[in-house]
């Protein structure tokens, strides 16, 4: 049957690059495009954050090249990994860029993309699933609530050099953004909160760390603003982390469905036994 969801999809076509999002973990959040693309690429340049089992699907003879980068370790150079992918097609080969969740959100995409357009090497964008949405769901909690929020504000925890990126404007996202999803904020959770509660946000905003969202490994840190920090450290817990703080964090005890199949009791209405009540 997959086969036969395939027959109308564009093929790869050699010396071309495909920069496809793998989604947060979970095998079964790939595209049928992304599936298709693994199953017809000559080399598939993937990072780190990939599931080793959407590398199961990739065609028997494929060339598999790790190109990850990882805060504070040994890692390749981007403008390397861009360079590499036109070489690749260069040389006729079907490539696929395989990146943890979207690759144009917080992914670097956009830069290899440009690479290519410089190069000209055609290309094609296959969007994912972002951790930052689709990690968060598994976790139960969802990023949009009519109750709760209309906006959602994601950011990345740091910038290039590794520091909190100094372009954020903290105190606009303090006073106007009723959820924040931040990506890569783990190491830097100390100095964020702080800028957050500076802003106004209250210490005793609930705050969630997912932790190998959407995997086998996946963990879930519940905590407030004001004690985050203290409570990462005391947890042992190590990234790739998605953070998020806001009042929907509330309805996990409600919506933690991968709980419920573990035998975690469900509350009908988190917010009333919290003490708040909706309008």
């Amino acid at each position: 049957m997959l086969n036969s969801a395939f027959l109308h999809l564009p093929a790869m076509e050699p010396g071309s690059v495909w920069l496809v999002g793998a989604g947060p973990g979970d095998p079964g959040l790939l595209t049928l495009l992304a599936a298709k693309g693994l199953a017809e690429a000559d080399v598939i340049v993937h990072d780190a954050l990939v599931n080793e089992d959407c590398l199961k699907l990739a065609r028997s003879g494929a060339e598999l090249e790790y190109a990850g980068k990882r805060g504070g370790k040994p890692s390749a150079k981007q403008r390397d990994i861009s360079l590499r992918l036109v070489e690749l097609a260069r040389a006729g080969k079907r490539v696929l860029r395989l990146k943890g969740g979207d690759p144009f959100v917080f992914g670097r995409g956009g830069e290899e993309a440009l690479m290519l357009v410089e190069h000209n090497i055609p290309f094609r964008i296959v969007p994912g699933i972002t951790a930052g949405i689709g990690g968060l769901a598994y976790a139960g909690i969802p990023v949009t609530h009519r109750d709760i929020n209309h906006a959602v504000t994601f950011l990345t925890g740091h910038d290039s050099s590794g520091i909190v990126p100094d372009r954020i404007d903290w105190d606009a996202i303090g006073r106007g953004s009723p959820v924040i999803v931040m990506y890569m904020a783990m190491k830097h959770i100390a100095e964020i909160s702080a800028n957050l509660i500076a802003a106004g946000r209250p210490p005793s905003e609930p705050v969630a760390f997912v932790c190998n969202a959407a995997t086998g490994r996946q963990q879930v840190l519940e905590t407030t603003l004001g004690e985050a920090s203290a409570a990462i450290a005391a947890s042992g817990l190590e990234p790739p982390a998605v953070v998020v703080v806001g009042e929907v964090v509330r309805l996990r005890a409600s919506l933690d469905w991968l709980g419920a199949l573990a035998g975690r009791r469900l509350q009908p209405d988190p917010f009333r036994r919290s003490g708040k009540v909706l309008a």
